[in-house]
């Protein structure tokens, strides 16, 4: 008996490098995958997109065109994967340890809690930031 492994699906939504892209990317991400991912993994995957559209809006210059790139995937071993593409920044994104009190300096620590993977590529446009689920 043969395996048939379904062809993978993407999508790609260029979002405002403001704090409403996050909103955008979050919902766009949420209806295109209601039906095609558990609940629980679209949870987590929601909240992977957020903070690395965040993350980008934050810490990173735009693309082109003052916008992000967030992409995902879904693979076909049964995995997602969630790319976020921006102008890129000097340091570079990196897990920090924040204190209880402050306001920010979570985001990769819980991108790295529910991915199963993550990691960061540069090419001459910018950064991606990548997680799997």
């Amino acid at each position: 008996m043969s395996t048939t492994i379904a062809e993978p699906r993407a999508w790609c939504v260029v979002v405002p490098h403001h704090a409403r892209g996050a909103h955008v990317a979050r919902h766009r991400l949420a209806d295109e995958l209601d039906t095609l991912v558990p609940a629980g993994r679209l949870d987590d995957a929601v909240a992977i997109a957020a903070e690395l559209v965040g993350n980008a809006v934050c810490h990173a210059a735009p693309l082109p065109g003052d916008v992000i790139r967030v992409a995902w995937r879904l693979l076909a071993d049964g995995g997602l994967e969630i790319r976020v593409t921006d102008g890129g920044s000097p340091a570079g994104p990196q897990l920090r340890v924040a204190t209880p009190d402050a306001l920010d300096g979570r985001g990769l620590t819980i991108v790295a809690a529910l991915a199963t993977g993550w990691g960061v590529e540069r090419d001459g446009l910018g950064q991606c930031v990548w997680a799997t689920l």
